[in-house]
């Protein structure tokens, strides 16, 4: 059967994309979710993963092609007659066929894995009334995840709140706690399989009831480790007893049931009997790794991701439950790799001062094809400053108390909040609180209507350099978050930005934009006010220089101070310059005051 493969939504305003590059060609084998292509808006760079898997028929839409939202880009033959080949095999090659029926009897072999007298148990197990456990919602954008590891077996007593299973989703690795204390009745969702936000995982019943509800269970609950025994469908008898004493010694030997990596493990020492030797190579998923050769699970999100960063898993020390390997591990091993890497890098000009020279760029002398994103950024730059009348106001800012404030406490707020507390929370906090004063500046200019629409809420774009270009995720209610919760938000996005993973409604609906140029040493910029804003902060470098100030005792004199200088980019044709001065002189008092104690804890 074909199955078609179509541009998705990707934003409420993204109405088309461009197809930038295939990642396969006719004729190649994908699986599901792989990713299939990549497709480029006006507000994001994204991949498209195959809806199936098979072989990709044919391309619809070939690349740099432009298509709305909802337009077929390929088919995917789902490989109907592939099953059929496989069968032919499984048939002269018992041994060969047990890893395709491992996954399917997960879902299929409850009902006859009981015996033929035990069958009303089954029911009985079912039926058992108790908690469902859910799959929580992990994230606006997140609508399924994968169960990567139980931490619990059917029959095993559970506390409320006590980590119950670990899930995997492609923005995060977390654990599911018990909603309740009591007993595992039943395990509905098996390891690997993934269920969509809202789906029941499993279910807890009462302490008493549980173990005579979970006897009947136990035996069907491990289905994945006597999984080979799913030989109902290659018909031949002779050949399903084979595989079924193989697996039964190590059943009884381990009727843990979420053990079932141990059985597969297991059949290697058993390789005597010729067909059980190609089992334990054909386990994909298990052979990954010298971290999971020791027992802890790597999530497929976690393999991916340190393939990607060059990252030995082998070598990484996990921090999760059991020594699991993490993101977060993965991430921190790729950014030693990259400071040991930056070390002799460093060193070589400390040793050579005299080759401080600028190396060149590869790109001198190289005609180079555009990338969408920098077109669509050139477009909405000319755009705005050809629909808008833009004037920019500079004013200059005393920051030492503030930078005082935050090296008193970055360190306590690192371990408390799990971010850095740079200066940029500070300014974006001050910004929003100037603009609930200063509507004129947070507004759009209606053209088509000839109305103003004045905003009652502050949704902050933050300017990230990223390696595609400039882009400007969101922070949406930036006028109800403190300043941890601004240092969170932003460090969310700008992670999403660098990685890869920002979606087209976190790059939407910004009322009023803030661009932090003196990152890269600027002292300020006329900053281009975005379409649909009547206003942009720009902030400049923060430099210590000599300063005239007012001293209670001393009077006026001269003391070294932490400077920057702020720049208001505005549309003329709503705001004035008076109210450009206005909204600066609130923004610069709320700065200079520092009145942020309460917020970062001192």
């Amino acid at each position: 059967m074909a199955v078609s493969v179509t541009l998705p939504a990707l934003g409420e305003s993204v109405s088309e994309g461009t197809v930038t590059r295939w990642l396969k060609a006719e004729g190649e084998r994908v699986e599901v979710d792989e990713p299939l292509l990549e497709v480029s808006t006006d507000k994001v760079d994204t991949e498209i993963p195959a809806p199936a898997s098979g072989i990709l028929a044919s391309i619809k839409v070939a690349e740099d092609e432009t298509v709305e939202v909802g337009a077929e880009l390929a088919v995917i033959d789902d490989g109907s007659g592939a099953p059929a080949e496989a069968p032919a095999p499984a048939a002269a090659e018992a041994p060969a066929a047990q890893p395709e029926p491992t996954p399917a009897p997960v879902a299929e072999v409850p009902a006859p894995a009981a015996p033929a007298e035990e069958a009303p148990a089954a029911p009985a197990a079912g039926a058992a009334e108790g908690t469902p456990v859910v799959l929580p919602a992990l994230g606006e954008s997140v609508t399924e995840g994968t169960v990567t590891r139980w931490l619990k077996e059917v029959g095993d007593s559970v506390d409320v709140d006590e980590p119950l299973l670990e899930v995997s989703t492609d923005k995060v690795d977390t654990e599911i706690p018990a909603p309740v204390a009591g007993t595992l009745l039943e395990i509905v969702v098996g390891e690997d399989e993934t269920a969509e936000v809202g789906a029941k995982l499993a279910v807890i019943g009462v302490a008493g009831a549980a173990p005579a509800a979970a006897a009947a269970p136990a035996p069907a609950a491990p289905v994945e480790a006597p999984a080979p025994v799913a030989q109902p469908e290659p018909t031949p008898a002779p050949a399903a007893p084979a595989p079924a004493p193989v697996q039964a010694a190590p059943a009884a030997a381990a009727p843990a049931p979420v053990q079932a990596a141990a059985p597969v493990a297991a059949p290697a020492p058993a390789a005597p009997a010729a067909p059980a030797a190609p089992v334990a190579p054909a386990a994909p998923v298990a052979p990954v790794s010298g971290a999971e050769a020791d027992g802890a699970y790597v999530t497929p999100l976690v393999r991916k991701l340190a393939a990607e960063n060059g990252v030995n898993l082998a070598t990484v020390q996990g921090t999760g439950v059991g020594g699991r390997i993490r993101k977060q591990d993965v991430i921190a091993a790729a950014e030693a790799v990259k400071a040991a890497a930056a070390a002799p890098a460093a060193a070589a000009p400390a040793a050579a001062p005299k080759a401080a020279a600028v190396e060149a760029s590869p790109l001198r002398g190289q005609t180079v094809k555009m990338t969408r994103m920098r077109k669509v950024i050139g477009e909405n730059m000319m755009k705005a400053l050809h629909g808008q009348a833009q004037l920019t106001s500079v004013v200059e800012v005393d920051i030492t108390k503030i930078m005082r404030m935050r090296n008193k406490a970055k360190d306590a707020f690192a371990a408390r909040e799990g971010v850095k507390l740079s200066p940029m929370p500070f300014f974006v906090k001050a910004a929003v609180q100037a603009l609930k004063a200063h509507p004129v500046v947070n507004a759009r200019i209606n053209d088509d209507e000839g109305t103003i629409t004045y905003h009652d809420v502050e949704n902050i774009g933050i300017a990230v350099d990223a390696e595609k270009g400039l882009m400007t995720p969101v922070i949406k209610g930036a006028g109800d978050l403190n300043i941890a919760g601004i240092a969170r938000k932003t460090a969310e996005l700008a992670g999403k930005v660098r990685t890869n993973k920002i979606s087209p409604d976190d790059m939407s609906g910004a009322t009023f934009t803030i661009s932090n140029t003196g990152s890269r040493g600027a002292l300020f910029d006329t900053v281009i006010v975005p379409p649909n804003q009547v206003g942009i902060l720009g902030i400049g470098a923060t430099v210590k220089r000599p300063v005239v100030i007012t001293h209670p005792e001393l009077g006026e004199t001269i003391a070294i101070r932490d400077m920057t200088y702020l720049a208001l980019s505005y549309d003329h044709r709503l705001v004035d310059g008076a109210d450009a001065a206005r909204y600066l002189t609130t923004v610069k008092q709320l700065l200079e005051a520092a009145e942020f104690e309460a917020e970062i804890g001192l």
